[in-house]
């Protein structure tokens, strides 16, 4: 059974779309998809530098165009999608819930949104790794922090004020390593919490469809049955956690045997080789990737 997964907010590096560009179609298809965000996609996918596509209102549509373009090139026919924060933005349109465009154009609006309820406080993100899980949810809860994603394999991401990150550094849980991530705000928190409304209101424009495919949520990690209900998570998981712990336990149970990691691959598949043991991966970060991922699925 395949599961197809879109990597999140930080996977992106410098340079990573170019040796993409080489394969046919691509380069045309990003430069569509430009025109829906309002961004050079390519420019930003080969010649920007680190700082520029750190930039919220630059990482997310680039990261769910190169997603939607890989798996494109891909050509596979997955039994389960999901995707992490943004990457569920590409996990909709490939279950048929959005058209790419619909899916981009929704990311535009959210990714602005984001950047701009990141302005209001200084905040940001710090992941946590190893450590006794009920010790750390209750470091990270008497900081005032959010658990705001719970990866599973030991690896739980804390989201506040610059503050709290510095008081919870100093009090940090025990046999645990506390990495800051460089990202613009603390996503999936309350503070994200003034970007829901904005879109939810973009949300409005569209007529989602059901998946064609068993779809997860990062909500609680479980199927979700219609476009409507998954468009409306979408929206709500901007100031919620992300739970891949969840979606990985429903990957287990469902019974998943190869995971492809969609364009910038590496992120989800590391966390499944320690989350999902057994489980047969592959990673999309060039197109030399594709033969192995292809291998895989037959």
């Amino acid at each position: 059974m395949l599961v197809l997964v879109a990597p999140g907010q930080g996977a992106q590096t410098p340079g990573f779309l170019a040796p993409w560009l080489e394969l046919p179609g691509v380069a045309d298809r990003l430069g569509a998809w430009s025109e829906v965000v309002g961004l050079d996609l390519i420019a930003y996918g080969t010649t920007a530098g680190a700082d520029e596509i750190r930039d919220t209102a630059v990482a997310q549509p680039l990261l769910v165009a190169a997603a939607l373009a890989s798996a494109e090139v891909l050509g596979a026919a997955p039994d389960v999608l999901a995707g992490h924060s943004v990457g569920e933005f590409a996990a909709a349109a490939l279950a048929g819930v959005l058209t790419p465009e619909q899916s981009l154009a929704l990311v535009r609006e959210r990714a602005k949104a984001m950047a701009k309820a990141a302005a209001v406080t200084e905040t940001g993100m710090s992941a946590v790794l190893g450590g006794e899980e009920a010790e750390v949810l209750a470091a990270i809860e008497r900081h005032g922090l959010t658990p705001a994603n719970v990866n599973g394999a030991g690896q739980i991401v804390a989201g506040g004020t610059i503050e709290q990150l510095a008081a919870f550094k100093d009090d940090a849980p025990a046999r645990a390593r506390l990495i800051p991530l460089k990202v613009a705000g603390a996503f999936h928190t309350a503070h994200m919490a003034p970007a829901v409304e904005s879109l939810r209101e973009a949300a409005r424009t569209v007529t989602p469809a059901d998946p064609g495919v068993t779809l997860l949520s990062n909500a609680d990690g479980q199927p979700v049955a219609t476009g409507a209900e998954f468009v409306e998570r979408l929206v709500k998981q901007i100031s919620n956690p992300v739970r891949w712990d969840a979606c990985m336990q429903t990957m287990a149970g469902l019974g998943v045997t190869t995971m492809i990691e969609l364009l910038p691959g590496g992120t989800l598949t590391g966390l499944a080789k320690r989350g999902l043991r057994g489980i047969r991966t592959a990673a999309l970060k060039t197109p030399d990737d594709l033969d192995a991922a292809r291998e895989l699925i037959k």
